[in-house]
């Protein structure tokens, strides 16, 4: 007699595949825009190489060290490295032709923001952060490779600018912590998560939606 498989241990094996998958696309996805903006800034084939791979795991890195997930998993699994280094060459070998979808990648980029913001924050809380203080460690998950891609390549942090970016993750972290406070599956509130960082990302893309910015007093102020 074959025993049926438990219906939660199922659905716990299901979601951890899923997650694993959503993280590598996000992977991918930050890969790409640090390996665009190295060719941009005319770095050689090891700046690319390096670029996308810093893009894609520094905000997991930094959540790592924060939380006391050591060696963080950056490192310990070669996926990552792997997959940065696949988008790295792609973009350095066929630039023109990646460079054509600069909006799909903005797409992608800003689904890879809600994948590492949510499961930063699932992460946090797995390993008991307050869930006050969890979204913050997703936000880093998400914007931290951005900033770090941006700061290598000789620019302004785009985090720090009026763009819906660290406040797209703050809130889609947000809800995955909510949910854990009402005791809802992981799931769920991890879903909701993301739709709302990425919808609050597409506005800033497409309507312009930006974060309010300080008035300037003195001569030309506002």
């Amino acid at each position: 007699m074959i025993t049926p498989p438990n219906p939660e241990v199922l659905h716990g094996a299901v979601l951890r595949a899923l997650i694993v998958v959503l993280d590598w696309a996000g992977t991918l996805a930050f890969a790409f825009s640090g390996a665009l903006v190295g060719v941009q800034k005319r770095f050689d084939l090891f700046g690319v190489l390096f670029l996308a791979f810093v893009t894609a795991v520094a905000g997991g890195l930094m959540r790592d060290v924060l939380i006391g997930a050591l060696p963080p998993v950056a490192i310990t699994d070669v996926h990552y490295f792997l997959l940065s280094l696949a988008a790295g060459l792609v973009t350095f070998l066929w630039y023109a032709k990646v460079a054509t979808l600069q909006r799909p990648i903005l797409l992608f980029d800003a689904v890879g923001l809600a994948l590492f913001a949510v499961i930063g924050t699932s992460k946090a809380l797995d390993w008991g952060i307050n869930p006050l203080m969890a979204p913050l460690l997703g936000m880093i998950t998400g914007i931290g490779g951005g900033m770090a891609r941006d700061v290598l390549a000789g620019g302004v942090p785009f985090v720090l600018r009026a763009d819906l970016y660290a406040v797209a993750a703050l809130a889609g972290a947000g809800v995955v912590s909510l949910g854990h406070l009402f005791g809802l599956s992981p799931f769920v509130p991890m879903l909701l998560g993301a739709a709302l960082c990425v919808f609050l990302r597409l506005m800033a893309i497409y309507q312009h939606w930006r974060a309010p910015l300080p008035r300037r007093g003195g001569p030309g102020g506002g």
